[in-house]
């Protein structure tokens, strides 16, 4: 697991299993370099990382280099973020719905 000083923190197949057990939820962008809406959503991610830093684990995890998790949680399309709290997907975004999509499904997920 890597950070980035202003974004997403960086998973692997390891290193996000491991995030899943945390005691904060976790918003996991599934991605490829290659994918048009992907790169469009980048940025925004890495904004909502600042954001939400202290009440939610906001990361990305690159399908190409992890291809177990992305088959495991059955994403199919990209970009898909899925949202964990206790261990379990509470919350499934298939697109890019803008950084307005994202932050409803978060504080969906913080109850806000």
């Amino acid at each position: 697991m890597s950070d980035t000083k202003n974004g997403a923190v960086h998973f692997d197949d390891k290193s996000f299993k491991k995030a899943l057990k945390g005691d904060k939820p976790v918003f996991v962008d599934f991605f490829a370099e290659w994918c048009g809406p992907c790169q469009m959503a980048a940025p925004v991610i890495d904004k909502l990382a600042g954001e939400y830093a202290d009440k939610m684990v906001i990361a990305k995890l690159n399908v190409d280099e992890n291809q177990a998790s992305a088959q495991e949680y059955g994403v199919m399309s990209i970009p898909t973020v899925l949202v964990f709290k206790g261990g379990e997907i509470v919350e499934r975004q298939v697109g890019f719905p803008g950084e307005a999509g994202y932050k409803t499904v978060i504080e969906k997920v913080l109850g806000n």
